[in-house]
């Protein structure tokens, strides 16, 4: 899997665990936006298929309103346009 700019998930996790602070840290906010990216498409798709938001905010470890606050807007925005 590609994780952008060129660089895969592999080279940016060997990139996060550099001793270059500045290589590791800019590594850890490509994963970190990467991962936000990967929530974000699973708990659309875990709702598209009828998942309560209890049964999302046990599989990502988080309080139910949590998962709600993060996804429900942005899932309803698309809902709205269409997607």
């Amino acid at each position: 899997m590609e994780a952008g700019e060129g660089r895969s998930v592999v080279d940016l996790a060997a990139e996060a665990g550099g001793e270059d602070p500045a290589t590791g840290l800019a590594a850890v906010a490509a994963l970190r936006r990467l991962l936000e990216e990967l929530e974000a498409v699973h708990v659309e798709a875990a709702r598209r298929r009828g998942w309560s938001w209890e049964a999302i905010a046990a599989a990502l470890g988080v309080k139910r309103q949590s998962a709600h606050k993060k996804h429900a807007r942005r899932i309803a925005a698309g809902d709205r346009r269409g997607t």
